[in-house]
């Protein structure tokens, strides 16, 4: 059975005292919630202090971005083996923002995602579109070419060892999100492009693009949604807890 995921993706966002307050408010009633998984992805600062307010707890510890090299003179860069130092359990590799605004390029993606495996990490894998490549008829293409980057390069067993994330970039933080339909015949595609039906049965392929409390049941239920990677809604409590119990509510899905 594929078990949903619903990881909280925090950015840029808050202090010291804010995320230790978040995490606080969130323990109690995510700890009834045992039907799913879920996860935090705090800023680079604040692991340290979030992974230890999250210790004993179900709720999982994620990164945002990990380098693509192993160490060295990179300045301002964070090593995979220093997220699984902070007790990191997730990192987010490839999220649209980091590919439009930081210039990362589909091979930069995936020596990231190998440098998460290499380090016992669980990569969450962004892909995603653009609306004017929706709009010229390209998504499956575009998505296409982005999962190959890591199968070239890993290998196609190693999708099988991280999260696919499918964020339509025209979704993301402009409080448009895809219909359930339309994230259901994109993560359809993502499955079946895997080729291999017993790794593809097993992949987990989360939704993000303006995930809410009022949509998330809808997106939760389509086939091959396994979940959530949200954004802004992670960072109010009620809300997240809203998502989530959506995903508790959701009947966990039979391997194909």
């Amino acid at each position: 059975m594929r078990v949903k995921l619903v990881a909280g993706n925090w950015k840029m966002n808050g202090t010291l005292a804010s995320s230790q307050a978040l995490v606080k408010a969130l323990l109690p009633p995510l700890s009834a919630l045992k039907r799913a998984h879920y996860a935090v992805c705090a800023p680079f600062p604040y692991l340290a202090a979030v992974g230890q307010a999250l210790r004993g707890s179900d709720v999982a510890l994620g990164a945002q971005d990990v380098s693509q090299f192993e160490d060295g003179a990179y300045t301002g860069g964070v090593s995979g083996a220093m997220l699984a130092d902070c007790g990191c359990r997730y990192v987010i590799v490839g999220h649209s923002e980091r590919r439009s605004v930081f210039g990362e390029g589909d091979e930069t993606v995936a020596l990231k995602y190998a440098q998460a495996l290499k380090h016992r990490l669980t990569p969450i894998l962004c892909v995603g579109e653009t609306l004017a490549e929706r709009e010229s008829g390209v998504t499956e293409e575009v998505v296409g070419r982005q999962l190959n980057a890591v199968i070239q390069r890993c290998g196609l067993a190693a999708l099988a060892q991280g999260v696919i994330a499918y964020e339509p970039v025209w979704a993301i933080g402009t409080g448009r999100t895809a219909t359930p339909q339309q994230a259901q015949a994109v993560h359809s595609f993502i499955r079946g492009h895997v080729g291999d039906r017993r790794l593809a049965g097993s992949l987990l392929i989360l939704y993000g693009g303006s995930v809410k409390a009022n949509n998330a049941a809808q997106l939760f239920a389509m086939a091959d949604v396994d979940g959530g990677l949200i954004g802004g809604a992670s960072l109010v409590a009620d809300e997240f807890v809203a998502i989530c119990s959506a995903a508790q509510g959701a009947k966990e899905t039979v391997k194909t």
